[in-house]
């Protein structure tokens, strides 16, 4: 069998209309399908969710958006998703962030901070100093998600023997 490829990933926020905006302007994402809501019934994507959420979860709002490499990014409100503040628990079981890339990844992290994310590290890190131009650093969009941004492919940072 030959490796799979990355279809999309999926985020619960409690505002989707500003995470539409803030993908949109952060990543450069476009919009798939806007801001739709979603009920409980007999419908296709409500037998889905059933399946997913069990009985009783109403109803719901989605937008899909896409990376320039045709990755998506699902976006959720649920109607009982409450805006909190979580500690950062990245032991616990799970994702606990995604990536993305750009070669500008400075320019970047001004223009997340502009949209309300937040710079988790002191600074952007090298992952070879003085060898190779591979940065790195770890951000959080309005919502408290954690991501990270690169500024060269994941094959081309670790392919050299990563931490050697």
């Amino acid at each position: 069998m030959s490796a799979l490829t990355f279809s999309h990933i999926g985020i619960t926020v409690p505002d989707l209309d500003k995470a539409v905006e803030f993908y949109s302007k952060a990543f450069g994402l476009y919009v798939i399908m806007g801001p739709t809501e979603v009920h409980h019934d007999d419908s296709a994507i409500g037998q889905m969710c059933d399946d997913v959420f069990g009985e009783g979860w109403g109803k719901f709002r989605i937008a899909h958006m896409s990376m320039g490499d045709g990755v998506g990014i699902e976006l959720f409100e649920f109607p009982n998703t409450v805006e909190e503040e979580r500690p950062f628990e990245y032991w616990r079981r799970g994702l606990f962030h995604f990536c993305v890339q750009d070669d500008n990844v400075e320019e970047r992290v001004k223009i997340i901070e502009a949209l309300g994310g937040k710079q988790r590290m002191s600074q952007v890190r090298e992952y070879y100093p003085g060898e190779k131009p591979y940065r790195m650093v770890y951000m959080e969009d309005p919502f408290g998600n954690i991501f990270e941004l690169y500024s060269h492919s994941y094959e081309l940072t670790y392919s050299a023997g990563a931490y050697v």
